[in-house]
């Protein structure tokens, strides 16, 4: 029984989803310490990055549960199908908060101050598609908070470089997201919800899109050159750029078919080669 609601819990949370936040949380920790990094501090960043998004998610899934149960793409999520309750979800979402909390206690003070600062986007998130076509970018904001917390966790100051590496992290999210949302455009303006298809159509939102990932890149050279990493570091940035060219040459306005999870998920290949070649760059 216990395994198979931690199985639930598992599908509730998309944990093959930390692909997206946790290597940018380790590639900021690297940067601020070019590569000198206590052990330690690593495993605490990737608890409390872990936590938080768990959190996160859950709390998103539960604020969408009933617009979930009405879209036939969402039907394979615990809670749509009745693997986990509300309240279940509730008591997961209240001890990830106080795991959150007790990791953090563990890290330099400056991070438990400012850990209100980094919750608060993931808590907003859920129900800004309620409101606003740039909900996309509220997630990227939250996400952003992974390298956020591992650059400060690990050097306990916040620099330019952080503030790019975190604007390169939010567009690139916030942009792959909008393009997968971009199918449910009928769904949503049925439902009374936002999206950037859904205020500037398919086609508009598409090249939105192309813009917020040119200057996601755009940023992680400049993180490169104010960090004076080694050359490997731009093999990462290649990989990552061609990466989402090649995203977006399989997406048409008109056909969404190879928009699947395995589309949503080859994205993780930007931050596995962004952290690789941080990595060898130092």
């Amino acid at each position: 029984m216990i395994d198979i609601k931690l199985k639930a819990h598992a599908n509730n949370i998309a944990l093959p989803h930390m692909i997206f936040a946790l290597p940018f949380a380790f590639m900021a920790a690297l940067l601020v310490t070019h590569g000198d990094i206590d052990p330690w501090i690593l495993f605490l960043i990737a608890a409390a990055v872990t936590s938080a998004r768990s959190a996160a998610l859950a709390l998103n899934n539960l604020a969408d549960l009933k617009y979930d149960r009405l879209q036939p793409r969402m039907s394979y999520r615990a809670m749509v199908r009745g693997d986990i309750s509300k309240s279940e979800s509730v008591g997961f979402i209240v001890l990830c908060l106080a795991t959150l909390v007790l990791v953090v206690i563990q890290l330099p003070p400056v991070c438990m101050k400012l850990l209100p600062v980094a919750v608060v986007p993931f808590l907003i998130y859920p129900f800004t598609k309620r409101f606003t076509g740039w909900c996309h970018l509220f997630l990227g904001l939250a996400i952003s908070m992974a390298p956020a917390g591992g650059w400060i966790a690990a050097g306990g100051w916040i620099d330019l470089p952080m503030i790019l590496l975190c604007v390169a992290v939010a567009l690139w999210i916030g942009a792959f997201d909008a393009i997968y949302g971009a199918q449910d455009r009928a769904f949503d303006l049925s439902q009374h919800l936002h999206s950037l298809a859904t205020e500037f159509g398919v086609e508009g939102a598409l090249k939105l899109t192309r813009a917020m990932h040119a200057i996601s890149i755009v940023c992680f050279i400049a993180v490169g050159l104010l960090t004076e990493v080694g050359a490997l570091y731009y093999v990462g940035v290649l990989i990552a750029a061609l990466t989402l060219v090649w995203q977006h040459s399989i997406v048409k306005p008109n056909d969404f078919s190879r928009v699947t999870q395995a589309y949503f998920m080859r994205n993780g290949i930007v931050s596995i080669a962004m952290l690789i070649f941080t990595w060898l760059s130092l």
